[in-house]
């Protein structure tokens, strides 16, 4: 209840109440409203800048675990980097050189991310030096290892190759190698068996009795099978790849077709007497990038070094040739 006010009336000597006017009370209810208003809007200010609601001290905690876990993660990506150049240094310097090839430019390896700035979406907060640095340090090694991982690919094609090549390349005897006395004439100047001149050679003999099993010297396909009276006579031309051609010459039997596969040691024919030959045997070459080569420098692949210098040495007798 509201107190009543007087005052005194010096005229009539004595205390009259005081009548408020609807001006005052209307002064008054906005003075009061005013103070209630600055006084709610200070407690405000005071509460908002100076303590920290329940949420905002949990957010708090949340960012600070954030930012602890984002400096772990850059420890972490720094141990990373250091063991990828590890890994880098030995592909160039082991895996390469032993493929035989060259190393990685090391502009490339270390090459940066070009184009827009990538990081402007982590710009303007409290922790962008962090993010921002992480996120670069993530976007560096993800391409060091996408590079070495291209380069691990190469590496691994190259030794695939390289297994295939070194399976594909003739490097048996086309006859079984049991009985070495089996070669005659070798490559070289030669009499020729019919024409009675010297002339040159450019093959490997093998005696052998008509039907002798006459095995391929090397993976390829078989690019050619001929049947003449004259000349190579039955023979047979596989394709090697890597520059390799064999021919198998005056053979009595084929065992293969044009455009068949075949794999080191599968039989290709039978010796023969046909064509223009004096005597059953198996006339053998080699032909590297369309040059004859002599056939004796590849019988290493199932030959003990005795054998192998027992075969040159039966090949340079210059006795004379079977065709």
């Amino acid at each position: 209840m509201a107190t009543k006010k007087y005052k005194y009336n010096t005229k009539t000597l004595s205390y009259e109440q005081i009548e408020l006017t609807a001006k005052d009370r209307l002064f008054r209810l906005v003075t009061y409203t005013l103070s209630g208003v600055v006084f709610a809007t200070l407690f405000l200010v005071v509460t908002f800048f100076f303590f920290d609601t329940p949420e905002e001290r949990q957010l708090k905690r949340e960012n600070e675990k954030l930012v602890h876990e984002y400096e772990l993660l850059n420890k972490k990506l720094g141990n990373l980097s250091k063991v990828l150049a590890n890994i880098q240094e030995r592909d160039d310097n082991i895996y390469r050189v032993i493929r035989e090839a060259d190393p990685i430019a090391d502009n490339l390896r270390k090459s940066g991310i070009g184009g827009v700035n990538r990081y402007a979406l982590l710009e303007g907060y409290n922790n962008s030096d962090i993010l921002i640095e992480t996120a670069k340090k993530m976007d560096k090694l993800t391409k060091q290892i996408y590079i070495q991982s291209k380069s691990f690919d190469e590496v691994m094609d190259m030794a695939s190759k390289k297994e295939q090549m070194l399976a594909s390349i003739p490097s048996i005897m086309p006859l079984k190698s049991e009985d070495l006395k089996r070669i005659s004439s070798g490559f070289g100047i030669r009499m020729h068996p019919i024409l009675k001149i010297r002339k040159m050679h450019e093959g490997q003999d093998f005696t052998a009795p008509t039907g002798t099993e006459i095995f391929v010297t090397g993976n390829g396909t078989v690019l050619s099978v001929e049947k003449k009276r004259f000349g190579f006579g039955f023979h047979v031309i596989v394709d090697h790849g890597y520059g390799y051609n064999t021919i198998y010459a005056h053979m009595s039997r084929i065992n293969v077709r044009v455009g068949q596969k075949v794999n080191r040691g599968d039989i290709l024919g039978f010796v023969g007497n046909t064509g223009s030959s004096t005597a059953p045997h198996l006339h053998y070459e080699v032909v590297k990038n369309g040059v004859k080569i002599d056939p004796v420098n590849y019988y290493y692949q199932d030959l003990s070094p005795e054998q192998f210098q027992q075969i040159i040495d039966l090949s340079e007798q210059p006795i004379q040739s079977f065709d």
